[in-house]
């Protein structure tokens, strides 16, 4: 993941990177420390923003507000989502481009796709306010300005537990070549030519060159 980005990526939510665009690490693992969620199907994801950083002398991070700002003033990671979710719903500026990343176990980071960022707001819960922020999954397999990433296609999100199942039977290996980076779920039967995204049996793991070499080839 950091390779492929060419950033070493220390935290959940990275406004505009190198490329241009955002990138975020979501988790739906139990357990995992930000209630983050899917809706309709896939192509909705509900991603909850990031707590103040954990200090030995600081209060308890999920007591505290999820902060907008800084202590010099400057927004936080929260705050440039958050901004940019605002201006895109006043019609001021597009919708930000989020590349996804999902922890489906210790260590092991999968690609979720390209969404638009299309609205954010804060929830309160438990005490104390959350950011909240709604992406929608893009179904284009083409995204303007994003020259490295023209050539993959964005299907419909596979359930996390599916994406479990093929990475124990394909071993975390690309089961063209064996290659085990950069690695993609691939639609055997593609989500634009009926195949589903819901049964292991039509998802598999090719690396970045083979997936994109299959594009929407039924093998």
């Amino acid at each position: 993941m950091c390779q492929e980005e060419g950033v070493n990526l220390q935290r959940g939510m990275n406004f505009r990177l190198k490329g241009g665009f955002s990138v975020i690490l979501m988790s739906l693992r139990q357990g995992a420390p930000y209630a983050d969620r899917i809706e309709e199907n896939g192509n909705i994801l509900i991603y909850e923003g990031h707590d103040i950083p954990s200090s030995k002398d600081g209060p308890k991070p999920k007591l505290i507000d999820q902060p907008e700002r800084n202590p010099g003033g400057g927004l936080t990671q929260n705050g440039l989502f958050f901004n940019s979710a605002r201006l895109c719903k006043e019609g001021k500026r597009e919708a930000e481009i989020v590349k996804v990343y999902e922890k489906i176990k210790p260590g092991i980071w999968v690609y979720n796709g390209l969404f638009s960022l299309i609205d954010a707001w804060r929830e309160a819960g438990n005490k104390r306010k959350v950011f909240k922020f709604k992406l929608e999954l893009i179904d284009e397999p083409i995204v303007p300005n994003l020259n490295n990433l023209k050539t993959i296609e964005h299907n419909r999100l596979i359930p996390t537990s599916v994406k479990l199942e093929v990475w124990k039977r394909d071993k975390g290996k690309c089961v063209q070549c064996g290659s085990q980076d950069n690695l993609h779920f691939d639609h055997i039967i593609p989500y634009s030519k009926g195949g589903s995204s819901l049964v292991a049996e039509n998802i598999q793991i090719l690396c970045a060159r083979h997936n994109i070499a299959k594009k929407d080839r039924i093998e």
